[in-house]
């Protein structure tokens, strides 16, 4: 039964959150509501979600389940967080494939495509801003480690997890 209530409850906040931190009332609510956790162990559980790399979402879910019923749990949670974009996902492969051709669709990808890229473009520069020139100054020793990642990944074609633990060193380093 518990296994049932991990998936339904984090597919209720895969449907009921657009992920990153509106997530986190959400989840917030339901591991209390449950009394899975303590108002302190969730909130722990958030600050660790946030270091993980991967998406805020799974790795609550990850760590709720873990904590709560074990692996079976942890692989529960997760399915129940990732139903909704994955059935949204298919649904939308599904009838982009199906109407492949039709200018309508086109046009309507035509105009998504600029869009994503001013989003992209918009989460580089705000990203940018807060790493290079943090406070007002400029933070010289992380603009050298970007141009250096950039010369490994484009000149001497390295292999981008290599980079970025090269990247991480330089980091610890000089940061």
């Amino acid at each position: 039964m518990i296994y049932l209530r991990l998936f339904l409850s984090f597919m209720k906040i895969g449907f009921c959150s657009f992920g990153g931190m509106t997530m986190i009332p959400v989840i917030n609510d339901e591991v209390l509501r449950f009394g899975w956790m303590t108002p302190e162990e969730v909130m722990d559980i958030v600050a660790v979600a946030e270091m993980t790399p991967g998406s805020l979402g799974i790795n609550c879910a990850t760590f709720v389940g873990l904590r709560t019923a074990g692996f079976p749990g942890a692989l529960c949670a997760s399915l129940g967080v990732m139903m909704p974009s994955l059935t949204l996902s298919m649904a939308a492969a599904h009838f982009i494939f199906r109407l492949k051709g039709n200018k309508y669709l086109e046009s309507a990808l035509r105009g998504v495509r600029p869009a994503s890229m001013g989003m992209l473009a918009a989460a580089a520069v705000t990203l940018g801003l807060t790493t290079y020139f943090p406070k007002n100054t400029i933070s010289w020793n992380m603009i050298l480690i970007a141009g250096f990642s950039g010369f490994l990944l484009i000149k001497k074609k390295l292999s981008i997890p290599k980079t970025i633990l090269i990247a991480a060193a330089l980091g610890i380093i000089f940061g």
